[in-house]
């Protein structure tokens, strides 16, 4: 029994080890996706130098918190950690979309695929958001660009036809992206139409004799 002491001893010294790096990564996680909430909202009033700020400082956080917990696999796949890396990657993967740019790779965020493809998922919710914007005063080309970038996601998201303990539960989340492209798809055709409407009056009126 002398050696159960000392058993427990180690056995305890482990928990509490482990407690304050879980602790250490719940708050970095909540940090981690305040910045990225941030960054989503930056880039969504054109404000790219606030977002590329808020980026920087989602991906410090993400470095330290990976750096932190990579002797302890079991906290670094937690579920709270992993939501926060995939608040990361949506975050800097709208930025890029609405941009125009090259998309990050999961390697360049730093982030698992699962992550990856979950954060690209909910890309989708925001560039609808973006279109919306943009279509507030009426018809603009742009959203062509950003409607077809969803397309794009979307046929590579049904490719992923794997179980939900592979990617995460991606596949529910692509479903309800179905709806959010189509409903997008239906504000931009109104928009459009309303712009030729609008156009071929004002070309009517040119041509009537006046008054």
């Amino acid at each position: 029994m002398d050696k159960l002491d000392s058993i427990c001893e180690r056995i305890r010294a482990d928990f509490d080890q482990r407690t304050a790096l879980r602790d250490a990564a719940l708050a970095k996680a909540r940090e981690l996706t305040r910045h990225a909430s941030l960054a989503i909202r930056a880039i969504h009033r054109e404000e790219e130098g606030e977002a590329r700020k808020e980026l920087a400082a989602a991906t410090t956080l993400a470095n330290e918190m990976r750096e932190r917990l990579k002797e302890y696999p079991d906290l670094y796949f937690a579920g709270y950690t992993q939501d926060a890396l995939k608040e990361h990657a949506e975050a800097a993967l709208t930025v890029a979309l609405i941009r125009g740019e090259n998309l990050p790779t999961p390697e360049d965020l730093g982030v698992e695929y699962p992550a990856w493809l979950n954060g690209l998922t909910e890309t989708l919710g925001e560039l609808r958001r973006r279109c919306l914007d943009l279509l507030r005063p009426g018809y603009s080309n742009e959203v062509e660009r950003l409607l077809a970038a969803m397309d794009d996601i979307f046929t590579q998201l049904v490719t992923m036809d794997y179980p939900d303990a592979v990617t995460d539960g991606l596949r529910r989340r692509t479903d309800m992206a179905r709806g959010i492209i189509e409903r997008t798809r239906a504000d931009i055709t109104v928009a459009f139409r309303q712009n030729e409407l609008e156009a071929a009056l004002e070309r009517l009126s040119r041509k009537l004799p006046e008054e």
